[in-house]
């Protein structure tokens, strides 16, 4: 291949690489190759689609197209949803003294078996949890280490088979869902067979529906 089409099909393969939808639906053969061709060259400021066609017909991965769906649908159909209201989430800044404090509130909380997960960020640390628990949350701590206490949140968590740890793709696929139906989503997470989206609560009942029918 001369070094003009390799960079071209280079530069097409990058662009659908960090374009994961454009090039799902090209997997899939659903997409229009003129179409998507049109779009790669306009977003790249080419003026011709010259042998942006071409690779785009060679991009699909060696896998048979849409096999890494077909096992996202067979881990989602034996999976379930489960949801809980009034969830708030405390970021807290880092150093040592404020997880020292954390760790007393935090066993506090698992002992009253009330909802506490705490999840450590590159400029803090955000615990989730009940409402009613944000106090106790706080009150550990000085005014300067609380960042934010949110409220008014709900979780959703689709919980699946442990077969889900080898099934790539299941995070991006429901988060997708989810930004399809116009959902934000605050938080997400994906520990062991829990699928985890932290939303406002007046996204919560379109989210059921979106990943309900994701699920059937």
């Amino acid at each position: 291949m001369p070094d003009a089409q390799r960079s071209v099909a280079r530069q097409v393969r990058d662009y659908l690489d960090g374009h994961p939808t454009v090039a799902e639906a090209l997997r899939l053969g659903i997409a229009n190759h003129s179409a998507v061709a049109r779009r790669i060259a306009e977003d790249l400021g080419w003026t011709t689609t010259a042998g942006v066609i071409a690779a785009c017909r060679r991009y699909p991965s060696p896998r048979r197209p849409g096999i890494r769906e077909e096992g996202i649908h067979r881990v989602l159909r034996k999976s379930r949803i489960e949801t809980r209201t009034k969830v708030a989430t405390v970021t807290v800044v880092q150093g040592i003294d404020v997880l020292q404090a954390l760790g007393d509130v935090v066993e506090e909380l698992l002992d009253d078996n009330a909802l506490c997960r705490v999840i450590q960020v590159s400029q803090g640390t955000v615990i989730i949890v009940d409402e009613d628990s944000v106090p106790r949350v706080t009150r550990r701590l000085r005014d300067a280490q609380v960042i934010d206490a949110r409220r008014g949140l709900a979780e959703l968590a689709v919980t699946s088979p442990d077969s889900v740890e080898e099934t790539p793709g299941l995070l991006a696929f429901l988060a997708g869902v989810l930004s399809t139906a116009g959902v934000n989503i605050v938080q997400a997470m994906s520990c062991y067979t829990d699928t985890i989206f932290i939303l406002g609560q007046p996204d919560l009942n379109p989210a059921i529906s979106a990943l309900t029918k994701a699920l059937a």
